[in-house]
């Protein structure tokens, strides 16, 4: 699948999908020095589509990929929800840029999506932030699923919890993804806990989902 990179960072994210035989079209990065290491470690071919600053793209450029993208990836700004910070959420202009990634997806339409984030996004402000992400691409027509992820279950020396999330264009196919097994034997993922078999209804959407939403059930009881 042909992928665009966005907040792509030194480009973690285009490695492991180029390992696993997807192909980079381009990327998005706002920092310079980010930038410098990204295209020095992945060069800079002819043709890709790589823009600073994702604000600043306009719809109709992105509607330009629309049939050439097939993913769309990114590690959305995390300070927003890091316990590490002030947890400002929406509030913060870095959790906004959540909303300038939903608009890629609307005008490029790709088949698969697929964002990260820190461990803390799943109960900020008592889950709500989550929940107008799941809605936010259930409007735009994507069925949901998502697993909360640690690094050191999967050969890594770094204990790194991550939220992923997996979105399909809803009639584009496309089989599930999670729950993703721990590749150690002993298993600390907390699967029982984050990828429950409680399903998630907004609209059409049907996804797999975490705690968040059993929590809010547990409240109206």
């Amino acid at each position: 699948m042909k992928f665009l990179d966005c907040f792509s960072g030194i480009g973690g994210f285009r490695l492991g999908l180029e390992m696993a035989g997807h192909e980079c079209i381009g990327h998005i990065e706002l920092d310079k020095f980010t930038r410098k290491s990204y295209e020095a470690i992945f060069g800079k071919k002819e043709g890709e589509f790589i823009r600073n600053d994702i604000t600043k793209i306009t719809d109709e450029e992105f509607r330009k990929l629309r049939g050439e993208v097939n993913m769309l990836v990114g590690g959305f700004p995390c300070q927003a929800f890091s316990i590490a910070g002030y947890q400002r959420g929406f509030e913060d202009t870095r959790g906004t840029l959540f909303f300038d990634l939903a608009r890629a997806a609307k005008q490029i339409q790709p088949q698969v999506l697929l964002f990260e984030n820190v461990k803390n996004l799943l109960s900020h402000n008592e889950g709500q932030t989550f929940e107008t992400i799941l809605k936010t691409l259930d409007e735009l027509g994507y069925d949901v699923e998502w697993q909360l992820l640690n690094s050191k279950n999967f050969g890594v020396p770094q204990s790194r919890e991550r939220v992923f999330v997996v979105g399909h264009l809803r009639g584009a196919g496309g089989r599930k993804v999670f729950p993703i097994r721990s590749s150690s034997k002993k298993n600390t993922l907390g699967e029982r806990e984050c990828t429950n078999t409680i399903t998630a209804r907004y609209g059409e959407a049907q996804g797999t989902g975490a705690y968040i939403i059993k929590s809010k059930q547990k409240e109206k009881k």
